[in-house]
């Protein structure tokens, strides 16, 4: 399995941004996809989360209402959209993978993803 996280950027404050996970190597169906970001000197955090096979959504509060997580099954990928970025928004951004069903963990535990990609820079201007 391989994931592709591209589209990063800099961007003024109040800007738009639109980051791609191209995934490969198996199907999907049966995977919830996230997204995960990391600030310099800070951990790893739960951004979005999208469930393959009905689209359900999940987002942390810190981007609710201004982010959007969509799947486009005939490209085999996810997309985080994020709009009205401010300052603190500038990370570096994963995109990670993990099969659902098994033992229940909440779509923000980071333990629970199988796969990762390498990550595409955000940075926000002020």
């Amino acid at each position: 399995v391989q994931l592709q996280a591209y589209g990063g950027g800099l961007v003024q404050a109040g800007g738009f941004l639109r980051l791609s996970c191209a995934a490969s190597g198996r199907t999907f169906i049966d995977y919830q996809m996230g997204w995960f970001r990391q600030a310099p000197g800070k951990e790893r955090e739960f951004v979005a989360a999208i469930n393959w096979s009905d689209s359900r959504t999940y987002y942390a509060d810190s981007v609710k209402g201004r982010s959007t997580i969509s799947r486009d099954n005939a490209k085999n990928t996810v997309y985080l959209q994020m709009n009205s970025l401010k300052p603190e928004d500038t990370a570096v951004y994963y995109c990670a993978a993990r099969g659902v069903g098994g033992r229940y963990y909440p779509p923000e535990h980071i333990g629970s993803y199988d796969y990762w990609g390498q990550g595409t820079q955000v940075t926000v201007s002020s």
